[in-house]
């Protein structure tokens, strides 16, 4: 079964969408671009013919055109001649020759029409070609990665490696129960350095207290020298 059922679904098909849903990346890369390729050729052919079959419509309405116009000279003819039922039935011919190339003048407009689209349409897949052509090989990449991954992901996740890594997390614990055993016996020790270093601390504290008291002692008696200083001084 084909991948794409219309030229639409190829002109709006996301690469990346399609190679990520796919089981082998690399076999849905290969068969995107075959299927674009072989959609272009079919899609060149068919426009090949729709404009064989503009180019016949043109000859045909440039002929009845011509035909019109000599059965609408036969029309005055005959009325040169006084033959008036003569120049009836020429108009009358010219009249249907008229309908006829109207309606394939509308049958030339639907191609016209058919055959822009056609074309734009053609621009489109060759875009999406190229560009699908020019990432072949960096989705490919990405699939072979993306494959690797997996299978380490399965190696991690495989109930051998499971078991090794429980087996190295019980000898962690077991580590850490040998270091908490050797940092109790410090455990004392330690903390009779810290009260040494708190008593440092707290007399090192009552130092810069006792100092500070100090200037603001000194601040608070300065201003009253100045004061009784003062009249002696004017005297």
């Amino acid at each position: 079964m084909s991948i794409f059922s219309r030229l639409s679904d190829i002109v709006n098909a996301n690469l990346n969408t399609l190679v990520a849903r796919a089981e082998d990346p690399r076999k849905i890369i290969r068969l995107i671009i075959q299927e674009m390729e072989d959609t272009l050729v079919e899609v060149r052919s068919s426009a090949v013919q729709t404009i064989a079959e503009r180019k016949e419509l043109e000859r045909r309405i440039a002929a009845l055109s011509r035909d019109e116009a000599e059965w609408e000279r036969k029309a005055e003819l005959a009325l040169t001649h006084n033959r008036e039922d003569l120049a009836r039935g020429a108009l009358q011919a010219r009249t249907h020759l008229t309908k006829t190339r109207e309606g394939l003048r509308t049958q030339h407009e639907q191609i016209v029409s058919g055959l822009a689209q056609q074309n734009e349409d053609i621009a489109k897949l060759q875009a999406k070609l190229a560009d699908a052509k020019s990432r072949e090989q960096a989705l490919l990449s990405r699939a072979s990665i993306a494959s690797s991954r997996v299978k380490l992901r399965e190696r991690i996740y495989d109930e051998r490696i499971g078991d090794a890594f429980g087996r190295f997390e019980q000898v962690e614990r077991n580590l850490d129960a040998l270091e908490g055993r050797a940092e109790s016996y410090d455990l004392g020790r330690r903390t009779l350095e810290q009260e040494i270093e708190g008593l440092e601390a707290d007399s090192a504290v009552d130092s810069e207290l006792e100092a500070l008291r100090a200037r603001l002692r000194q601040r608070k008696e300065s201003p009253q020298t100045a004061r009784v200083e003062g009249p002696d001084k004017q005297s």
